[in-house]
């Protein structure tokens, strides 16, 4: 006997259509620190309510719909946190991501949100003409004060997947440095590693804190300007290119190889983060995603395949690139001179 089969529903249009709702209540919560509340015991609306300093009916509202958008548990009137949100939501963790949000959900960053029609119609993002990596664009100082928590994993995972003997001296340069937490971890994993961080000026400032807070601002060299107009130096071991390649278009990324290429020392490798999809385009869902991001904000970028970024490091005079997944949701690729 065959299974009725399932009947449409509208519940998927309706949940997309709302989903701004979602999008708002997290940065209500952030804003009212309702995790961090929770976390510290506060359990009942009433007592979540006194501690946010809000009303017990708008902090019932608020914690059910977190509720079911998965952020909070609820048994018998008690709210509780999920794994996910006491590990980034409250605020006493070191992982804490709230203060994401005002990169996120910075104006520049939602308005190429308003015209995706527009943006698919032209091929890239009705912001501006260079949307969001136009010269010195101060998002990026947001960036890179707002993300280091999300990016630590990463970092920490990078270096620790790319061994650098201890007993010699190794040069690395860090393109689009921004909070500069990813040659900051591979210096204090080599006491003989040396970072010369490329960013905007401004941006590095905040590099510059962060390397001095982690203790390797000795070793932690500052090189302000455009990646595809700064000199680089040369006889690097070590190149990192993260969450920069994204955001232009294959021939310009090529280029910008074929400068660290030469930028290279013999042996020498580079070390690519990125938002990386199946060969479908569709999967995993965060990495594909992601091109979407990238229509709608900027003028050509693009979440790349394996076997495009692949492609482009092998134009670029490379011999090589390996793909490696670092947990819980990172794809690396290791390209070698």
């Amino acid at each position: 006997m065959s299974l009725p089969a399932a009947q449409p529903s509208p519940e998927r249009f309706f949940s997309t259509v709302n989903a701004y709702q979602a999008t708002a209540a997290i940065k209500a919560a952030v804003e009212l620190d309702l995790f961090t509340a929770i976390a510290e015991g506060n359990a009942t609306a009433s007592a979540i309510a006194e501690r946010c300093q809000a009303t017990e009916r708008g902090a019932r509202i608020l914690s059910d719909f977190l509720v079911v958008m998965g952020f909070l548990t609820k048994q018998d009137g008690q709210y509780g946190l999920t794994p996910d949100s006491a590990v980034f939501l409250d605020k006493r963790s070191p992982a804490y991501l709230g203060g994401a949000l005002e990169f996120l959900l910075d104006p520049m960053m939602l308005a190429g949100q308003d015209d995706i029609a527009g943006a698919v119609r032209k091929g890239g993002t009705t912001i501006s003409e260079e949307g969001s990596v136009s010269p010195e664009n101060p998002v990026w100082v947001k960036f890179a004060r707002a993300m280091m928590p999300l990016m630590m994993p990463a970092a920490q995972g990078m270096a620790a997947l790319v061994k650098t003997d201890p007993n010699r001296n190794v040069k690395l340069l860090d393109i689009a440095a921004g909070h500069g937490i990813f040659g900051i971890s591979f210096a204090q994993a080599n006491p003989n590693l040396v970072v010369t961080a490329l960013d905007w000026a401004a941006v590095l400032e905040v590099a510059r804190e962060n390397a001095q807070k982690f203790g390797v601002v000795d070793r932690y060299h500052w090189l302000p300007g455009s990646a595809f107009e700064v000199e680089f130096g040369a006889g690097y071991d070590i190149v990192l290119l993260t969450n920069f390649l994204h955001h232009f278009d294959a021939a310009t990324n090529e280029a910008l190889l074929k400068k660290i290429h030469a930028a290279l020392a013999d042996g020498g490798q580079v070390v690519t983060l990125e938002f990386i999809p199946n060969d479908d385009r569709v999967s995993p869902p965060m990495h594909a995603g992601f091109a979407l991001t990238m229509l709608a904000s900027t003028a050509a970028g693009d979440a790349y395949t394996f076997a495009e970024l692949q492609r482009m490091f092998s134009n670029a005079g490379f011999a090589g690139s390996e793909l490696h997944e670092l947990p819980p949701s990172f794809r690396v690729v290791i390209s070698r001179k």
